[in-house]
């Protein structure tokens, strides 16, 4: 298995004198556009209604499910990134830390099923999936993951999210209610001129 991952790797690193364009985009992949699932979360939580609110909760704490996970799985079972064995190309820097799975993906992909399984969310929840393959492109050709570490952050992020679609429905309501709470005293001028919703 291990030849496999590093075989398929290679196809997918960075040559030796690879394009500048290429680069740069999988920069741009690799390093921000991680960003997008807090921005899209603080964006709907501040303006949307509480189902949505919900979802974004649930979304969130899947996501810091499948990054708490992957932490214990690297204690448990520590694996070295391409670099570490002198493969490949490494085009960014990166801490010499466990590969196994990525956190980039499993955070990405853990919003995305959060997504898939919220009915009025389920086209967003499809097109975070399609896009997490990209990110997933940009990580092995910059050669700071392996194929293996992908395949292992989706099975974390769907397991993340189906755990917390399976919790029962007053845990949630418990953290909902503890989180709308410090949402209003918080934000309660912003409440109060209208620029983000309250409780209703």
């Amino acid at each position: 298995m291990e030849n496999i991952n590093n075989i398929v790797f290679l196809w997918f690193n960075a040559s030796a004198h690879p394009s500048l364009i290429a680069v740069d985009l999988a920069t741009v992949l690799a390093e921000f556009q991680i960003w997008i699932v807090p921005i899209v979360i603080a964006v709907i939580w501040l303006r949307g209604h509480e189902s949505q609110r919900r979802t974004m909760l649930a979304a969130t704490v899947a996501g810091l499910i499948a990054l708490s996970a992957n932490q214990l799985i690297g204690m448990v079972w520590w694996h070295p990134r391409p670099f570490m064995i002198g493969l490949g190309h490494t085009l960014i820097p990166h801490a010499a830390d466990s590969s196994f799975p990525s956190d980039h993906l499993s955070l990405w992909w853990a919003v995305a099923f959060s997504f898939l399984l919220a009915p009025s969310l389920r086209l967003s929840g499809i097109i975070l999936c399609i896009f997490g393959l990209p990110l997933a492109w940009a990580r092995i050709y910059l050669g700071v993951h392996f194929p293996f570490d992908m395949a292992g952050a989706a099975i974390v992020a769907m397991l993340s999210a189906i755990l917390m679609h399976r919790l029962p429905v007053w845990c949630l309501d418990a953290i909902y209610l503890v989180t709308i709470r410090i949402h209003c005293r918080l934000l309660s001028r912003f409440i109060a001129n209208g620029w983000v919703r309250g409780t209703s």
